[in-house]
């Protein structure tokens, strides 16, 4: 490796198990980040949580110009003793959170030491931690969407792209449950008095799948069925659980005036369904004012930034849907996340530091 760094400090924070469900591990992984970040000047607002760990907004002193919430989570998907331990060789690091995304936030708060060693001050550039991303961002969601409104532009530190691409689009994805009633009767002797919940959960599943358009990017997947209570017995009850995925607010706006027709509509006469679930993260749509913010990017950095457009989704697509301009993927590139094999690749920490860098002195600055 031709750029030698510390890595020391990453490896603190990786080496405490950050389970979403872990509260304690989750905290006592914020409580060293706030010091970092005290030692730059910033004060910290913590949203306490009895369940999962607090989610901390980092708050610097303000002044005229643009203002930057760096997005990231504290939480990983690992649960205690199964995947812990910091680990490097030449060219990567391994570790839980490596890429997703404790790597992120140490390419954040790493740009922001060397952006405050330059200038002697941090202003307008805030960063919001939550403890919850990994679960759906289910409590933390209305807390991001709320403080967004606050900023001109927002940049989130999950992963690069291959090619360092940055994050442009991301799907918005949404998690519904519909539960089937029906009547139960004895198969063999009453068969015709019952009504089938398990054949109206089939007829409406054929349905909701037909609602896919893979041109558009749009998909409708039932991933669990279940329903009736045995062989012999007309199905009194059925559920499907399904996620709908969409790359387009049209579609959104498609699917689920359909969605509502299917579950208000019988297949099976006598049967009625309820309808529970939500969007869970809206999409994030490229448009004008991102591509301006892209290239005014380009600009300060001297390259050339591509950016790609994701099926997963992230909190970028909360920040987006409020009308923040929203860019993604300023994290290191890596690979094997969501698993033992995770890692993160150490040049590619080294270019998007200098990359923020570049752009918290265009803030400083006040070039935006």
């Amino acid at each position: 490796m031709k750029n030698k760094f510390d890595f020391s400090d990453l490896s603190k924070i990786v080496n405490i198990n950050s389970y979403t469900k872990n509260k304690e591990g989750v905290d006592k992984n914020g409580k060293i980040f706030t010091a970092w970040m005290k030692e730059l000047g910033f004060k910290t607002v913590i949203h306490k949580r009895e369940e999962i760990g607090d989610h901390l907004h980092f708050i610097s002193k303000k002044e005229d110009g643009k203002k930057l919430l760096l997005l990231g989570h504290l939480d990983t998907v690992f649960p205690p003793n199964s995947f812990e331990h910091f680990s490097e060789d030449e060219e990567w690091i391994y570790g839980p959170g490596v890429c997703d995304m404790k790597g992120g936030n140490f390419v954040a708060l790493s740009a922001l030491r060397n952006a405050y060693k330059e200038f002697g001050k941090i202003v307008n550039i805030d960063m919001l931690l939550v403890s919850d991303e990994e679960t759906g961002s289910d409590d933390s969601k209305f807390l991001t969407k709320d403080i967004a409104k606050d900023y001109d532009y927002c940049l989130v530190y999950e992963a690069a792209g291959a090619n360092d691409e940055v994050v442009s689009g991301r799907k918005g994805v949404g998690t519904f449950f519909i539960d089937i009633k029906g009547r139960a009767s004895h198969a063999g002797n009453h068969y015709t008095k019952g009504v089938n919940a398990n054949l109206e959960a089939a007829r409406k599943l054929i349905a909701l799948t037909d609602l896919s358009d893979l041109e558009k990017e749009t998909t409708v997947n039932v991933g669990i069925i279940e329903g009736g209570i045995g062989a012999n017995t007309v199905s009194p009850h059925a559920r499907l659980t399904l996620e709908v995925r969409y790359a387009l607010s049209t579609e959104r706006d498609r699917v689920l005036k359909s969605l509502f027709e299917i579950v208000n509509s019988s297949f099976v006469e006598g049967a009625s369904s309820t309808l529970s679930g939500d969007i869970q993260r809206d999409v994030m749509q490229s448009f004008a004012a991102q591509l301006d913010f892209l290239r005014k990017i380009e600009k300060i950095s001297g390259f050339k930034l591509e950016a790609e457009k994701r099926g997963g989704v992230s909190d970028a697509n909360i920040v987006s849907s409020a009308g923040v301009i929203t860019l993604d993927g300023f994290g290191p590139y890596g690979d094997g996340d969501h698993t033992v094999h995770e890692r993160a690749n150490k040049e590619s920490f080294i270019r998007r530091i200098k990359l923020s860098q570049k752009i918290f002195t265009a803030v400083l600055e006040k070039k935006f």
